[in-house]
This record gives C-alpha cells, sequence and structure tokens, in this order.
C-alpha cells in the first residue's frame, strides 16, 4: 500500500503546501512514495460501549468457535493432561529413563521428606504422607512431565510459623489445623487456576522473590540449629529472638550432636559439590540424602549415645482417608493459605515452565496450578500438610532424564514401599542428621549471587531485594512479604504513571515488510506486510521489567510456533532459525527482564535459533552490556535497523536452504553454524534475490563494530 506523491525537491514546502504553482511549476519535480497511516474505522468510537462490545464479542466468539472446535481428545487432554503423554508414550525410549529417575527421586525424598516435617513442627511420618497420595494425583491432573512434587523447606517454615501462634506442636490439634492447611491452599489453588489469576503475581519482581527466598533460607537455617546444639530454642521467624533464644541456652549446649551433625553436614556439602561439578559424579547429589540418614542410623545403633535425640517409633502403613475438620480456624489460616499458594505459583509454575521449555512441550500454568491445587485437596483427605513443586528435587528429576509422569508414579511407588516395610528402620535416624539434610538445601537458597547482580546492574533492584530481605529476617516471614509485594507494586504504578511509558493491549506485535519499502510494521495492522520463512520479527511496545516480562516470553513462544494471515517469501525453510526483535519502544528493563532474556537465549540455543535485537537505546543498551548480555547472544547480533538484521538472517537462511544434507558432507569438514554464517557474511551477496525482487539496502549499518568488541 502505497501513494505517489510528484513533490517539489526545494526546501520551500509551505509554498508547496499552499498551491503555490508558480513556485513548484519551476522547480524540477521527484516522485516520493508515502505509505498512508491505516486509521482504525470511524464507527468504532460511536459510544463506550460500543467500542467495547466491539472487542468483546470477537474475543467471546473466537472461544466459542474454538470449544465447538474441540475433538474428544482435546477436552479429555484439558481435563486428564496425563493423557498426553500416555498416548505417545515410547516404552523402549522412555520406560528405563523414567524408572530411573523415579527411583533416584524416591531414594531422595524419603529423608527429606521426614526433615521438612520437623521443619513444619509435625511428627516425621507426615512427610512421608504427604509425599504419598500428592504425587499420584499429579501425575494425572498435572500438565508437568518433570515436576517433582511433595514437602518442600519454604512452605513447611510457613507452616511453622503460623501453627506455632495458634497451638502446640505436640498438641493432636496442631496436626489438625496443618491438614487443613492442605485442603485451604488446594481450594485457592483450583480457583486461581480455573480462573486464569495466575497472572496476578507477575507483580511480584524477581528481586523480592530473592530476597524473600533468601531471608526465609536464613530463618530456616537458624532453627534447625537445635538439633546440632542439643537443647530447644524459640520457635519464631525473626533473627533477633532466634539469636537470643540461641544465647541464652548456650550453658546446655551438648557436643555430641553438634560433632555428629557438623560431620554429617560436611559430607552433604561435599557430595552435593562433587555432584554438580562433575557429570560422572551426578548421582551423588541424589544420593546425599540417605546417605546422611545411613551413616547417622549405623552410628545410633552401634554406639547408642544418649545425648543425641532420635526419630523414634513411626507407625507403619498407608494413611486412612478422612475429612479435616476444625473448620472454626479458617479464617486465621486465609493470610498463610494465600502466601503459601503465591509461593506454589511463584516457585512451582515457575520450575515448571523452565522443565516444559527444556524438553520441547507446551505448558499452561493456570492449568498447572489446577493440578497443584487438586493434588493437595486429594492429599488433606490423606494427612497430608501443604506440598508444592521442589527444585531441588525437579532438577534431580529431570537430570536423571525423566521423560514423563511416570516417574512420578514410579517415585510415589518407592514412598509406599516406605509406609508399609521400612519404618521400622526409620526409629533410629538421629535428628541432627535430619537438620543436616534441611540445611544444606537451603543453603543454596541463599542466593547472594542476585545480591551482586543488581549492584552492578540495577541499583533500584538491589534495593528492594535489600529491603524484603531485612523486613523478613527482623520482622517477620508476613510482614516481610507485605512490605516487598508493597514496594513492588509501588514500583509498578511508578513506571506505570512515568510519561515514557506506552500503555498498550499489545505489548508484542510481530512485524512484517510493506511491499516496496525497508519499512517493517505490524502484520495485524498492515496485512499486506509479508515476513520471511525462517525469521520471526518481533517489536516489544513497552518498557520490560517483572510485570510483563511473563507475558512477553509467552508471545515470543507463541509467535516463533505460530504466525498467521501474512505471506512469506525468501528461501523455504522447514522451521524458525532466527527470532529479531525490535527494541525501538523499550526506554528501560530490570534485572528481572535480563535474567528472562539469558534464559530464552539458553532455551533458544538448545533448538538452534538465534535471536537478533535492533535499534535499543542508549540506557537499554547499558544495561544489557553491564549484565553480559550483549556478550551472551553476540555483538554481531545487534543491529541499528530490523532491516539490517533481517538481511543478515537471510543470508543465513539462504546458506542453509543451498547447504547440502549433513549426510553429503565428511564428518572433518562439515563447518559449524557461526563459521558459516560468517564466511557468508564477508560475501557480496545480492540481497534482491533473496527478497522476491524487492530491492533493499546491501549496506549493513552494525551498531556494535567488531573492532569494538573487545573495549566493550
Amino acid at each position: 500500500m502505497e501513494i505517489t506523491h510528484a513533490t517539489s525537491s526545494s526546501c520551500d514546502l509551505s509554498a508547496a503546501a499552499d498551491g503555490d504553482n508558480s513556485t513548484a511549476g519551476s522547480m524540477p519535480n521527484r516522485n516520493v512514495k508515502v505509505i498512508p497511516l491505516e486509521h482504525p474505522a470511524t464507527r468504532s468510537f460511536s459510544s463506550p460501549s460500543s467500542s467495547s462490545s466491539s472487542y468483546a464479542v470477537p474475543l467471546i466468539n473466537r472461544w466459542v468457535s474454538k470449544l465447538k472446535s474441540m475433538t474428544l481428545v482435546q477436552w479429555l487432554e484439558l481435563f486428564v493432561p496425563c493423557s498426553r503423554w500416555m498416548r505417545t508414550y515410547r516404552w523402549r525410549e522412555y520406560l528405563q529413563a523414567d524408572l530411573i529417575a523415579g527411583i533416584t527421586v524416591g531414594v531422595m525424598l524419603v529423608p527429606q521428606a521426614m526433615s521438612y516435617a520437623k521443619l513444619a513442627g509435625l511428627q516425621p511420618i507426615y512427610g512421608l504422607y504427604s509425599s504419598f497420595v500428592p504425587i499420584f494425583v499429579y501425575a494425572i491432573f498435572g500438565s508437568s512431565r518433570q515436576l517433582a512434587i511433595g514437602p518442600v523447606a519454604l512452605v513447611s517454615l510457613l507452616v511453622s510459623n503460623v501453627l506455632s501462634s495458634i497451638a502446640d506442636s505436640s498438641d493432636e490439634l496442631y496436626t489438625e489445623l496443618a491438614i487443613l492447611l492442605a485442603l485451604m491452599v488446594g481450594i485457592f489453588e483450583c480457583i486461581m487456576g480455573l480462573l486464569r489469576l495466575g497472572w496476578l503475581l507477575r507483580f511480584i519482581s524477581r528481586s523480592v522473590i530473592s530476597g524473600f527466598t533468601t531471608a526465609s533460607a536464613i530463618v530456616i537455617a537458624l532453627s534447625q540449629i537445635k538439633y546440632f546444639l542439643g537443647y530447644d530454642i524459640a520457635r519464631s521467624s525473626k533473627i533477633v529472638s532466634l539469636f537470643e533464644s540461641i544465647i541464652t541456652g548456650a550453658d546446655e549446649f551438648l557436643w555430641p550432636p553438634f560433632v555428629m551433625g557438623s560431620v554429617i553436614l560436611a559430607i552433604l556439602l561435599a557430595m552435593k559439590h562433587l555432584g554438580k561439578s562433575r557429570k560422572s559424579l551426578r548421582f551423588l547429589q541424589a544420593a546425599a540424602p540417605i546417605t546422611a540418614v545411613v551413616l547417622g542410623t549405623t552410628f545410633m545403633k552401634i554406639f547408642h549415645p544418649s545425648s543425641i535425640s532420635v526419630v523414634g517409633d513411626i507407625p507403619q502403613g498407608l494413611p486412612k482417608f478422612s475429612l479435616p475438620n476444625d473448620f472454626e480456624y479458617v479464617k486465621s489460616l486465609i493470610p498463610t493459605a494465600l502466601l503459601i499458594t503465591g509461593v506454589a505459583i511463584l516457585e512451582s509454575v515457575g520450575i515448571a515452565k523452565a522443565l516444559a521449555a527444556k524438553n520441547g512441550y507446551e505448558l499452561d500454568s493456570n492449568q498447572e496450578l489446577f493440578g497443584l491445587g487438586v493434588a493437595n485437596v486429594f492429599g488433606s483427605f490423606f494427612s497430608s500438610y501443604p506440598t508444592t513443586g521442589s527444585f531441588s528435587r525437579s532438577a534431580v528429576n529431570h537430570e536423571s532424564g525423566a521423560k514423563t509422569g511416570l516417574s512420578g508414579i514410579t517415585t510415589g511407588i518407592i514412598i509406599v514401599c516406605a509406609l508399609l516395610f521400612l519404618t521400622e528402620l526409620f526409629t533410629d535416624i538421629p535428628l541432627c542428621a535430619l537438620a543436616a539434610i534441611v540445611i544444606s538445601a537451603v543453603m543454596g537458597l541463599v542466593d547472594y549471587d542476585e545480591a551482586i547482580f543488581l549492584w552492578h546492574v540495577d541499583k533500584r533492584d538491589f534495593l528492594l531485594w535489600t529491603i524484603t530481605c531485612t523486613t523478613t529476617l527482623f520482622l517477620g516471614i508476613e510482614i516481610g512479604v507485605l512490605v516487598g509485594v508493597g514496594f513492588s507494586l509501588a514500583f509498578v504504578i511508578h513506571e506505570s504513571a512515568n510519561p515514557h511509558i506506552v500503555k498498550t493491549s499489545c505489548i508484542a506485535a510481530v512485524l512484517g515488510r510493506l511491499p516496496g519499502t525497508t519499512v517493517y510494521r505490524n502484520i495485524q495492522q498492515y496485512p499486506e506486510a509479508y515476513t520471511y520463512h525462517g525469521i520471526v520479527i518481533v517489536r516489544i511496545d513497552a518498557p520490560i521489567y517483572f510485570a510483563n516480562i511473563s507475558y512477553i516470553k509467552d508471545r515470543l513462544r507463541e509467535y516463533e510456533v505460530n504466525v498467521e494471515g501474512s505471506t512469506r517469501r525468501g528461501p523455504e525453510v522447514e522451521r524458525i532459525y532466527f527470532v529479531i526483535i525490535e527494541m525501538a519502544p523499550v526506554t528501560y528493563i530490570d534485572s528481572s527482564a535480563i535474567q528472562a532474556f539469558k534464559d530464552l537465549h539458553q532455551e533458544y540455543e538448545t533448538r538452534g535459533i538465534q535471536i537478533a535485537i535492533s535499534n535499543l537505546n542508549r540506557e537499554v543498551l547499558l544495561t544489557l552490556t553491564k549484565s553480559g548480555v550483549v556478550d551472551l547472544i553476540g555483538k554481531e547480533w545487534y543491529f541499528v535497523r530490523v532491516h539490517d538484521a533481517v538481511q543478515v538472517c537471510l543470508q543465513h537462511v539462504q546458506s542453509l536452504k543451498e547447504m547440502p544434507k549433513a549426510s553429503e558432507l565428511p564428518t572433518e569438514d562439515k563447518p559449524s553454524f557461526f563459521q558459516r554464517f560468517l564466511k557468508k557474511r564477508t560475501e557480496d551477496v545480492s540481497i534482491a534475490k533473496l527478497e522476491s525482487g524487492d530491492q533493499g539496502d546491501p549496506q549493513l549499518e552494525p551498531l556494535l563494530p567488531e573492532k569494538d568488541e573487545k573495549n566493550g
């Protein structure tokens, strides 16, 4: 779409505008192509009600048509997500990997579950109960194939923190309230999943989450010190109260549990370090908790030291069905239930989405939240306290090769065997060994690297991290969360009220090239704009920060898979090789977005997709440089114009099209991805042939010249 005007080449434009024919006629004329602005239809502005209905009706119609077009299989996948992997299960390829991963996580979970139950103020058996029914239910209703759910340290601390103010941990009421809390958490998660309200927690910054988990990890570690010291300390989430209690009871200190706990903790940390640093020793990370239990139990059975406390008798058998009671305490438990639900969204769903991206399948965060809720609801009927996804066990599950939910079912079978046949072996487990397992697990949550990173990249986010961490440590968990979320929302309001923010209903738009130009515009607004095979061009139309980065990542993944309503040109290839991000409207980027860019680059890299970025402003470019994103993506992939990026990507797509298949190339002579690109870039390639006859400017304007790379 273009309009051709014959205008004067003179700079006296006012004369031409006033229709001064004598002046215009005396000057030489030239044709100027002007792209008309696409204005919305005037009838859409007749009234607010008609405007809103014009947007609402198509949305409703789209949902209705989508529901009508769903097949029986799609309905089954919607309500029972496990049917997705069951229908396509490859027995020879997946079975062994799932069994190994499930057994590995099960061996890791048994001692961890008992440890976290003690942290929650419950008997160790309730940790095993919480690892029984929820795992099987989640395997059916959960959409993640690698997420390992069960008791976790942070949720256990929250349970202990709220229930200790209501009842004593030795009372039966304490246990009943923990089970009731699981039911409430499950209901909240189901409601938020069904109403698709998971987006609400996008407004909590990454720095708030990091500061909160760091402070919580310190509180958890201090609360477990009592099993090392040999005497009780106050049950509190405030660091000052914990230190006062530790100092006050120092005269009751016992050496035997301190020495045993310290030795076991050192062994655990050494095994975790070796497991992470060497791939051949990766099994040590999963075997560390059970090793601690075996060593501690063996020592107790041989020497029987009276000064070291042990777990004691554990009832044998599976939990019985029973409905939670004591509903008169529901009102006082609502804040904690909501907080645990928030932790589930931030931690579990985040882990699940990352694992789904690494393993190449789609995951609906709201459906995932619903699956976690159903698992907690059913778990509460079988004496379970609140459970959620575990980062450490999920990582082990993924690294052990888990392919489907069958690995979770295998883990559940291990727990069943432990409940039926192994409880007698658990009676002599020293409590200091369980405490060492908890401390070694939460040490990974102390995110001081994030604080250093924020200090160098974004002082405002560092301030937010510091405020959240400090208030959580000194004023308690609830106040720490409220203060952190309050400041987080205050920053959102500040960013939204700042004039440089562009409020738009579409934060990310797919761009196409207008015929006969080097201009790229939204293909929804300009249907005649065309795209290129193997390349997706996306413009981000807002500052990128923690409140919208999750949405932007989802849209990038969506556009990569499906770009409808545009004509495609250029060499035909089977998939996407390049994602070009136009960032001219982006005036600000925070640390959450930086981390998201790193994750996105890693995800794309594993699938052979290269990110190219164009038209950044100085401040955003400076932030990306400080954080290492520029070097991570590659300085050669930053451009002044979208068209420059398209030309470079088209050259490479063409080289891929012309390249012989791998089987036709000798192994020793096969060039790498970047060798082919660098070679192709030095050649004088005709861009016109790649662009279906449309002439483009072959001159590139790299944003970061190669000669400056060493100085950048």
